[in-house]
C-alpha cells in the first residue's frame, strides 16, 4: 500500500487518561486534522452521537463487516468491539486533511504494518491514582469495571516504548500543545518539503 500525502497520526491511551479531550481541543486550534471515526457495538455513552463519536453497531453487523474485509483493523476491549473501517480511511485519505486515528496498541501496530511511516504517539496519565480517579469521577461504570480498565492501563503502558512519542497528560492544553508540536515537526521533515526549484550540483 504506497505511503499517503497525508500524515497519519495514531493516538493510543489507557482510559482515564483524557486522550479524547486533549485531541477535541487539538482539533478546534487546527483546520488542518480531522479525527478518523470508528465503528464499535459498545452502547453510547452519554451526550455520544452516532457518527460523531463513533459509528454504533450492532455485534451481527460488526462480525458481517470482519467477514466482508471492510475493517482496517478491529480489537476486542472491554468486552466491546472496536475498528477502523477501511472506507472511513480511504474517505479521508481523499481529503487535504491529516488523519488522527484513535487506536489501542494492537491497532497502532496494524497501522504501522499498512503505513510505515504513520506516527504514533502514547499519551499517558500524570500517575496512576490520577488515571483512576478520572475513571470513577466518569460515574458510567460498576467497581469491577474499574478494576478491569486500570489492570488492562498497567499492561498498555508497558508498550509505550514501542511508539515514536510519548506524552504525559498534566493537563489538557500543554498535551494539546506537545501533539501540535510532533505535528509540526513530521511536516518538515525534507521527505515532505516540496521545493518549487531545482536544486543541482
Amino acid at each position: 500500500m504506497s505511503e499517503p500525502n497525508n500524515l497519519i497520526i495514531v493516538v493510543s491511551a489507557p482510559s482515564g487518561v483524557g486522550k479524547t479531550t486533549v485531541l477535541q481541543y487539538l482539533i478546534s486550534q487546527r483546520q488542518d486534522l480531522v479525527i478518523s471515526i470508528s465503528a464499535t457495538t459498545r452502547k453510547p455513552r452519554l451526550g455520544e452521537r452516532d457518527g460523531v463519536d463513533y459509528y454504533f453497531i450492532s455485534e451481527q453487523e460488526f462480525q458481517s463487516k470482519i467477514e466482508k474485509n471492510e475493517f482496517i483493523e478491529y480489537a476486542k476491549v472491554h468486552d466491546s468491539l472496536y475498528g477502523t473501517l477501511r472506507s472511513e480511511l480511504e474517505r479521508l485519505l481523499k481529503s487535504n486533511k491529516h488523519i488522527i486515528l484513535e487506536l489501542d496498541v494492537q491497532g497502532m501496530r496494524s497501522i504501522k504494518k499498512l503505513y510505515p511511516n504513520s506516527i504514533s504517539v502514547f499519551m499517558l496519565p500524570p500517575s496512576t491514582t490520577e488515571m483512576e480517579r478520572r475513571l470513577r469521577n466518569r460515574a458510567t461504570e460498576p467497581e469491577e469495571k474499574i478494576k478491569i480498565r486500570m489492570e488492562r492501563a498497567i499492561e498498555e503502558m508497558k508498550c509505550r516504548n514501542e511508539f515514536d512519542y510519548n506524552i504525559v497528560n498534566y493537563q489538557v492544553e500543554q498535551s494539546a500543545y506537545d501533539l501540535n508540536t510532533i505535528i509540526n515537526a513530521e511536516l518538515l521533515r525534507p521527505s515532505r518539503i516540496r521545493l518549487d526549484f531545482e536544486i543541482t550540483s
